[in-house]
């Protein structure tokens, strides 16, 4: 008997290590119950230790890769990750309204938690004005949500102040990231004038390659099947835990997280 899944498609970079980008995002919507598919703005050459080099794909084949996804197997969600020029935001954006794309996530990726800055300002510009108004829920860190609300975090009642200035500004939800420099994986949530906490456990790993790609994912992953904006975030955050608790160790530099940690399968069985 034939059957239908829920569909998620990732519009992200491509991580040669596998621990982020688009491969960690088709690990993540997979674990999630959902079918992923994806649209590749660059293949990257990189590991756990950095990336070594970056090849863009052009605005008009990203267009090509959206119309052939949108045309045939219609994603249910949409997470979008790093898009590091304004031709390929542009792209992105116009293609969002051509369709009527729903809930869709986006990890402004803007800036590192180091405080380094990852694109081009006509980049974050073009970000500002065409994507960011499109989104459903935009999932910041700290430093993200000081360019897009314009205001200094420096505490939980800053955290709550950005929110609330980045969500009326585009009108979406908001998940500002806390991180471990502020007050450890402790997320604040703004949805239509309210907020929630959304508390992380703390886990003792250094092994945190791509927990951003992962987070977002997981919380289309969620939205496609149905749930509510602030339960796909709470099943995200769960999620999120268990793959850092899974303590996988790989690389000699920051690894990636165990994806599949919560499927048992015997098609997974090692040889005894």
């Amino acid at each position: 008997m034939r059957r239908q899944m829920r569909t998620a498609l990732t519009i992200a970079g491509s991580d040669s290590s596998g621990g982020a980008g688009i491969q960690a995002d088709i690990k993540t919507m997979t674990a999630n119950g959902v079918y992923a598919m994806s649209a590749i703005t660059a293949l990257t050459a990189q590991n756990t230790t950095g990336v070594a080099d970056i090849m863009e794909v052009t605005p008009d084949f990203l267009k090509e890769q959206l119309d052939c996804i949108f045309t045939d197997i219609r994603p249910h969600a949409v997470k979008i990750g790093m898009v590091s020029s304004a031709g390929l935001i542009a792209a992105i954006a116009e293609k969002l309204a051509e369709y009527h794309a729903e809930n869709i996530v986006v990890d402004p990726v803007m800036v590192a938690t180091s405080g380094a800055k990852l694109i081009s300002d006509d980049a974050v510009a073009t970000l500002k004005e065409e994507l960011l108004p499109a989104a459903d829920i935009l999932t910041p860190n700290i430093p993200e949500a000081e360019v897009l609300s314009g205001l200094t975090i420096q505490t939980p009642e800053d955290m709550a102040k950005a929110a609330e200035a980045i969500s009326s500004r585009y009108h979406c939800a908001v998940l500002v990231k806390g991180g471990h420099h502020l007050n450890d994986a402790n997320d604040l949530f703004f949805r239509d004038g309210d907020c929630r906490w959304f508390y992380g456990k703390r886990i003792d790993n250094p092994n945190t390659h791509g927990t951003g790609c992962t987070l977002s994912s997981a919380i289309a992953s969620n939205l496609a099947k149905g749930f509510s904006a602030e339960e796909a975030v709470r099943r995200a955050k769960d999620y999120i835990s268990g793959a850092l608790g899974a303590m996988l160790d790989l690389g000699k530099g920051s690894g990636p997280m165990d994806h599949t940690f919560d499927i048992k399968s015997e098609f997974m069985r090692m040889q005894p």
